[in-house]
């Protein structure tokens, strides 16, 4: 199987699936984010307010809440939610991956990982004095959160990203091809 090459990404105004995860599936929520999916993350346990923010902002829950799944909008199908039963992230990230047929390489590393939102790219000038001296002599793009104003560039976490996200794949394509 090809592996696609996992760099940062522009958004596309490609229909999408965002999601709010609820607060026992933090973890999941990163994962999605790296990923480029919209996924914004519930810090409080509060079912009337994950269900108000999905159903005005047309997003799919992802909850380990099995009492939430047995709710009217959900069960009539109105509100779109998936029951996460693993409880290692990974897989419950091959679990949300699965049941909604996500891809891994959706737009990776295009949001924040901190606060949902998008990124925006920053010239190498405008983050001289935000990243240590040697990241900015050893890389030329730099991505910044517009609401938190992390600075993110193509180092060593974000490698090790990438790889762990080549891994998840290529089980995944395995497991739906044998």
């Amino acid at each position: 199987m090809a592996v696609q090459s996992l760099a940062f990404s522009h958004p596309q105004s490609t229909m999408e699936i965002k999601f709010i995860v609820d607060n026992n599936l933090a973890k999941l929520a990163k994962w999605l984010r790296i990923m480029g999916y919209d996924a914004l993350l519930l810090k409080e346990k509060d079912d009337i307010k994950m269900i108000r923010f999905a159903l005005n902002e047309d997003r799919v829950i992802l909850t380990s809440d099995t009492q939430l799944m047995k709710r009217r909008l959900v069960t009539s199908g109105k509100l779109k939610a998936v029951l996460i039963q693993e409880d290692d992230p990974k897989s419950q990230l091959q679990e949300a991956v699965t049941a909604l047929n996500l891809t891994y390489n959706f737009r990776p590393f295009s949001v924040c990982l901190e606060c949902n939102q998008l990124l925006v790219p920053r010239s190498k000038e405008k983050v001289q004095d935000l990243v240590p001296p040697f990241v900015f002599q050893t890389h030329e793009e730099y991505m910044e959160c517009p609401s938190c104003h992390r600075i993110y560039w193509q180092g060593t976490h974000w490698q090790a990203m990438v790889d762990e996200l080549k891994a998840l794949m290529e089980r995944s394509y395995e497991s739906n091809h044998h």
